[in-house]
């Protein structure tokens, strides 16, 4: 009896901070476990403030390095960059996505040129530029037209890379994406040069409101339910992620995170020899944001709970809004 009761004694592995730690192997958040995933918009001096975000901004190329400089000396390793089209014209096709005057492509050498160590991902999708706010080409039905958009889809992407994104991340949900980009990454000699980071597992959820309203791209007709994921699709998720896999992505990514993290799991667990990225989503920083001003909950305690548990399940990296003050919340502590 004596030795089943010292067995099943655990107290003694967590009395001391150390022995926490080695208790939970892995799963600790460090720079190299966070993206930060910045709004650019197409007017240059721009810091406007988003609403649905408290915190967030959407910043011209001008206020960029201002904004980074302070973050990449508290250790910042990559970005993910998102364009915001207020004055450029929107059409069906999205052709001020890979414009000259696109923000994205006028923001990236720049920031290559600043922060020369900084990893620079980019969503690539046409819902910012597209007069429907879909993220395809749409039929005269309405329906996608899934040929076209893959076609235009890996455009932006090589246009992306050339601009010296390390990173494109199509976000779009076409059927065949991965593949195409990867060909014409390759027919430009950039094969070894850009990773693909697949948004492989994308639900259809409810948590991208705030998102939507950052980046000013809310579907004008229907919704997105017909190529993002529903939400209890645990087969389709599966599918999507070998999907991808099989046309060469380097990289996966579960979106949104909290709400999926059984699916992180199985992904993980499916493909572990993938980094397996998370994007803790607006609405979750919204929702952690919001209790914590209301005094429900206590931000930083709350939020690197839930970071441990994305790291718990299999996250690689996470894509947070959250990574300014995590990174002071990874901030050695002085002693005196």
């Amino acid at each position: 009896m004596a030795e089943v009761v010292a067995k099943h004694t655990l107290h003694s592995g967590i009395f001391h901070p150390l022995l926490r730690q080695w208790q939970s192997p892995n799963v600790e958040i460090t720079v190299n476990n966070l993206m930060y995933p910045i709004f650019i918009l197409d007017e240059e001096d721009a810091k406007d403030p988003i609403a649905s975000m408290p915190g967030v901004y959407r910043y011209g190329v001008n206020q960029l390095h201002k904004m980074l400089q302070p973050l990449v000396s508290k250790g910042l390793q990559s970005i993910l960059l998102f364009g915001v089209s207020k004055h450029l014209k929107k059409d069906h096709v999205g052709s001020n996505a890979d414009s000259a005057q696109n923000p994205i492509v006028q923001a990236v050498p720049l920031i290559r040129q600043w922060f020369p160590d900084l990893l620079i991902a980019c969503d690539v999708c046409l819902c910012p530029y597209t007069v429907h706010g879909h993220c395809g080409i749409i039929n005269e039905d309405g329906t996608i037209n899934n040929k076209a958009s893959i076609t235009r889809i890996s455009e932006i992407a090589l246009a992306y890379a050339k601009a010296g994104a390390q990173i494109v991340a199509p976000s779009d949900m076409m059927d065949g994406r991965i593949g195409v980009i990867k060909q014409r990454l390759a027919a430009a000699g950039l094969s070894n040069k850009v990773a693909v980071l697949s948004y492989a597992v994308k639900f259809a959820s409810g948590f991208y409101g705030p998102f939507r309203d950052a980046s000013q791209s809310t579907p004008q007709f229907g919704d997105r339910k017909c190529y993002q994921l529903p939400p209890g699709s645990n087969g389709l998720a599966a599918r999507a992620a070998a999907r991808d896999v099989s046309e060469g992505a380097d990289m996966l990514m579960v979106k949104p995170g909290l709400a999926y993290l059984d699916v992180v799991r199985h992904t993980k667990d499916s493909h572990p020899e993938y980094p397996m990225f998370v994007y803790q989503v607006s609405g979750e920083y919204a929702m952690l944001y919001h209790g914590a001003q209301n005094g429900a909950i206590n931000l930083k305690n709350v939020l690197n709970e839930v970071l441990l548990s994305m790291r718990r399940a299999g996250a690689d990296c996470i894509i947070t809004y959250f990574t300014p003050l995590i990174l002071d919340m990874l901030q050695p502590k002085s002693k005196y």
